[in-house]
């Protein structure tokens, strides 16, 4: 309603209701993305609830708003629950305003949506430079007719018995079949010295070879494995494993198009649209370092123009709808590897990695080797399912941050999914990670938050009112590099700024009373711990971290000298590996290795392997995280270090120690 009537007019219940909707998406749209609305018409409508994000395709809105007049353009942002139309004229755009503004549609999905309408002076949202497909990646469409797809399957019979010649699987998400060869999932690998009886599929022989006479492929492959997805699933991020397979991996999409996510390690993420028919074919870089994955979802945001088929989903604003999935069946052949890989991509080979863990480093290169192998690119793998275990804030983190003067800003070093940068809505609060997937989810929480090193915050020294670092400086793995994290915060600071500081403590036994993180362990006796990286709750209480056996001596203060030289327990396990923590028992070190299991559990008396991120196919790869946890008394001898800061307060908190320094 047009709020020049609103004082002539005395509103009903419902036409209340819906002011308040409209002033709510207003506000929302400002403080998530800075969209400003204007209270005048314009050519230019923001549309709150009809966006690609929450289920609303081109084909649906469009219509809708031409019944107003012309539109000039209709601008959709991916995975955005808004849109924007632009009119001819104003009068038709006031039109959409006042007819439209409230009107119920229904969505692919069969829910019903409210639309509500505000102006903006200009339609328009920023978008991404142009990419490319990964090195090595090729997309081919129509490489096989209707009829072959028709061929390939109806030769599938998923009804048959499972003891047959070819190995059929049911997973989580979807139905497997493999020929040539058993693709083990419990070590993602497979048994060389056990090939499967009948080799692949005759029906295969004909189109491999027309393949390798066109040139699409260099090898016959010896090994496939058939996926069939229902709407809705998908499969994990992953890298096919090097040791099992050379360096050609293709697969045919039939049934249904999908798209496929391409992610680098940088964090540079490629959506690539595999037509119905069409062959993707992986090799070299693409093939060895980037990650592939098909997100769960009913709907794939896609061109909408028609003649786009394969290739990136361009972030044309302009170009985008939504496409409707059907049940896919993927045929990917692979050739079994007889020897060890000798990629150009060690860090992330399983060939050339160590079998062991790695040792304590012994210098700030080997500490910044460790730290990107196992924090940054493992807390890249498991950003999705992390962010879903974190939800439940520390109380007395919610505490400082309530407690801060209205209009402070606060900055989230190492702010993981975002869950802290709401908790006051009167701050103004900024997030910073290291990791782009996480930063990702913030950004789509619509916080405030950026890549960085925690080490260097490209935000000006003094120009904040307060920092929080909850649950980030014990994955720094020297004393010098805490201490260096530490006095990063204190820089952010002004005069008379606070810090909130959280690391993890090696006492989960304080006062004669067990942390969560212990008292968890009676949950898991007699079933695999499913709920250890999963159970929702703060940070710390999920991790999986086997018992080394080994005991350390007592207990004590240590000094602020003892910490400048690096702390005892890093002369003491100088040049020896890093244990591998058992979950949810005591500490015997202080330096350890914490394994996370990305999806379900082999259980804790099975090997956690391999070490570093590795290959991550299903049902259950394990990452292995760095973790310094802390003595009593350690963090705040290592605050002690620092010049200009007093410790205002020093607590244990569920097993964590903590402290909230001033900048003086």
């Amino acid at each position: 309603m047009d709020s020049n009537h609103q004082s002539n007019y005395k509103l009903n219940k419902t036409e209340k209701k819906f002011l308040r909707k409209q002033i709510k998406a207003r506000h929302t749209l400002l403080r998530h993305e800075g969209i400003e609305t204007v209270s005048y018409a314009t050519q230019s409508l923001v549309v709150a609830n009809g966006g690609l994000g929450n289920g609303v395709s081109r084909n649906q809105l469009l219509p809708v708003l031409e019944t107003c007049g012309p539109v000039d353009a209709l601008l959709m942002p991916p995975n955005k629950p808004y849109s924007f139309v632009s009119y001819k004229t104003a009068e038709e755009s006031k039109k959409a305003y006042v007819t439209l503004n409230g009107k119920e549609i229904v969505d692919d999905l069969g829910q019903k949506i409210i639309l509500y309408f505000n102006f903006v002076e200009k339609a328009q949202w920023k978008e991404l430079g142009l990419q490319a497909l990964p090195p090595g990646l090729m997309v081919v469409e129509e490489i096989i007719s209707s009829e072959d797809e028709k061929m390939l399957l109806e030769s599938i019979n998923w009804t048959e018995d499972t003891g047959n010649q070819n190995v059929q699987k049911s997973l989580k998400h979807r139905r497997v079949k493999h020929f040539g060869y058993e693709f083990h999932y419990e070590n993602n690998n497979v048994d060389r010295g056990k090939p499967l009886p009948g080799g692949l599929p005759d029906i295969c022989d004909s189109i491999l070879e027309k393949w390798l006479k066109e040139g699409h492929i260099k090898h016959k492959p010896d090994q496939l494995t058939v996926n069939q997805y229902e709407p809705g699933h998908g499969i994990p991020a992953h890298i096919d494993t090097h040791s099992a397979f050379e360096d050609e991996i293709v697969s045919l999409s039939l049934g249904s198009e999908v798209v496929m996510d391409f992610k680098h390690p940088d964090g540079i993420t490629v959506p690539v649209m595999l037509p119905r028919r069409s062959l993707l074919v992986m090799t070299g870089e693409s093939r060895y370092l980037w990650t592939h994955g098909i997100t769960p979802r009913k709907f794939d945001t896609v061109q909408a123009s028609k003649g786009h088929k394969s290739g990136i989903i361009t972030s044309d604003v302009g170009d985008l709808t939504l496409s409707k999935r059907g049940i896919r069946t993927s045929f990917t052949f692979r050739k079994v590897r007889q020897t060890p890989c000798n990629c150009s991509y060690p860090l992330v080979c399983d060939s050339q990695m160590k079998a062991t863990p790695p040792s304590f480093p012994e210098s700030e290169r080997e500490a910044s080797q460790l730290e990107q192998e196992y924090v940054h690119r493992v807390y890249e793998e498991i950003a999705g399912h992390f962010s879903s275990t974190r939800h439940t804030p520390w109380p007395h983190v919610v505490e400082f941050l309530k407690a801060l003067p209205r209009g402070s800003l606060v900055a989230d070093v190492g702010c993981g999914n975002g869950k802290y940068l709401g908790i006051n809505k009167e701050l103004y609060m900024i997030g910073c990670d290291w990791s782009q997937s996480l930063v990702d989810i913030c950004r789509e929480r619509h916080f405030q938050a950026f890549v960085c090193d925690a080490l260097a915050v490209p935000i000006r020294g003094g120009a904040c009112d307060a920092c929080v670092s909850i649950a980030v400086i014990h994955h720094f793995a020297t004393a010098e590099r805490r201490v260096a994290a530490l006095q990063e915060l204190v820089r952010l600071l002004r005069p008379g700024g606070k810090a909130l500081v959280y690391v993890w403590a090696m006492e989960q036994e304080y006062n004669k009373k067990k942390s969560k993180y212990l008292r968890e362990n009676r949950m898991s006796q007699g079933k695999e711990e499913e709920v250890s990286s999963d159970m929702p709750g703060p940070e710390l209480l999920v991790e999986q971290v086997p018992d080394t056996g080994h005991k350390e001596p007592a207990c004590r203060m240590p000094s602020v000298s003892d910490f400048q030289e690096g702390g005892r327990n890093s002369r003491e396990v100088t040049n020896s590996k890093l244990p591998v923590h058992t979950n949810r028992t005591s500490f015997h070190s202080q330096d350890v290795l914490v394994p996370w299991h990305l999806k379900g559990n082999p259980g804790k008396d099975k090997p956690a392997e391999p070490f570093g991120p590795g290959g991550s196919h299903d049902p259950s790869p394990v990452f292995h995280r760095f973790y310094h946890v802390f003595r009593e008394g350690e963090l705040e001898a290592a605050c002690q270090t620092l010049s200009n800061v007093r410790v205002l307060r020093s607590y244990y908190d569920q097993g964590n120690w903590c402290v909230i320094l001033e900048k003086v």
